[in-house]
């Protein structure tokens, strides 16, 4: 996990009574500063997305271990109400990021536990020497206006569009899903069961793995997900090695918690689809999906998941959030609900930030004159 090297009973002394005051700290394990594990647990809470929480992060670690490492916090007297965790390549001229959205491409947002407390954390972002990217955070952050004010007269600051993560708001209805779609989607549900039921026994198994058995579900998962265009792609775990530590990491924790949740499809015994969900703040987080392409032709992937939500709704869960992008499959045969979400930028006016803006200037200009080149 990720420690700050804190004064937690200097802080508590201090007791400011003016606004909470923003202080930037470097990461470090210290053994005397574990309560900051409680306190962004806390904050965690009350946040927008799982990846906000120290499990999430604890788990990456390992990635960015050689990496330069900053925690922003905004204290109002013992207690945490806003942070933000950092990391930098070494390189010069390298950007600050959040490592889920750097290193995994999920969305992430500063946790702040009251829009009061967006300020100062933002004072404290805009006094970085280096500029800062916030790959996909909500659309809706109070850091982002905060971000608007901070950066006058010192930088700039980008906000753009970024890929949207699609949802489904549940309600009773979703405990028979197939009632939400048309008929013509029905009898495609209907035609994929019959496929499937022709090649042997159907199963589904929605698991609560314990520490016992942890290890062979993860990998069977793993196993099918392989069998799938990811692992031509590099984007599967049993190829993406790097990816795979983190989530079995993160998984064993929240298995832990009994927040896990792996989901089987399976034929005649054997596991043709997978998915890879966390319960987290009401809602059901969906991580990782894959099938095997050898029955591609009765849907495994789509009949699990009818078979997940109709699980959720079940359960009096809020929603099912699928995290990735609103890709077509999803938002022509699934939901086209979403978290809209941006990607932010800041400029210091530093000489790392002029040559940050430099190189993104060139970026859009060179994707700008393409089309140009192949006339």
């Amino acid at each position: 996990m990720y420690h700050a090297r804190f004064d937690k009973d200097a802080l508590r002394d201090a007791q400011p009574a003016s606004p909470p005051s923003a202080r930037a700290l470097d990461l470090a394990r210290d053994p005397r500063c574990d309560w900051i594990d409680g306190e962004w647990a806390a904050l965690a809470a009350k946040g927008r997305w799982p990846t906000g929480c120290p499990d999430f992060s604890g788990a990456l670690e390992p990635l960015f271990a050689d990496r330069e490492r900053r925690l922003l916090a905004v204290a109002r007297g013992a207690r945490l109400t806003a942070l933000l965790p950092l990391h930098r390549d070494r390189r010069r001229g390298a950007r600050w990021q959040v490592p889920a959205s750097s290193t995994l491409f999920e969305p992430a947002d500063a946790l702040i536990g009251h829009d009061v407390d967006a300020a100062p954390l933002a004072e404290a972002i805009a006094t970085l020497r280096h500029p800062l990217s916030l790959d996909r955070t909500s659309a809706d952050s109070p850091l982002i206006p905060a971000l608007r004010r901070a950066m006058r007269g010192r930088g700039w600051l980008s906000v753009r569009p970024a890929k949207p993560c699609p949802l489904i708001s549940l309600d009773a209805g979703w405990r028979d899903p197939e009632s939400r779609f048309s008929a013509r989607r029905r009898s495609d549900f209907r035609r994929a069961a019959r496929r499937a039921e022709a090649m042997g026994a159907v199963t589904f198994e929605i698991l609560a793995p314990t520490m016992t058995d942890f290890d062979a579900l993860f990998d069977e998962a793993i196993a099918v997900e392989a069998q799938s265009w990811k692992r031509d792609a590099g984007s599967a775990l049993a190829v993406d090695r790097r990816q795979a530590r983190f989530f079995r990491a993160y998984c064993r924790t929240a298995a832990a918690r009994g927040d896990l949740r792996l989901s089987f499809m399976r034929i005649g015994g054997e596991a043709v689809a997978m998915q890879l969900a966390v319960l987290w703040a009401g809602r059901y987080w969906l991580f990782k999906i894959g099938h095997d392409e050898r029955v591609g032709k009765c849907s495994p992937g789509g009949l699990l998941m009818l078979h997940t939500l109709r699980w959720a709704a079940g359960q009096d869960l809020d929603s099912y959030e699928l995290l990735g992008e609103a890709e077509a499959w999803i938002t022509q045969l699934w939901t086209q609900e979403k978290r809209d979400c941006v990607h932010v930028r800041t400029y210091p006016f530093t000489a790392p930030g002029f040559g940050a803006l430099a190189a993104d200037g060139w970026a859009w200009l060179r994707h700008r004159l393409a089309p140009l080149g192949r006339r």
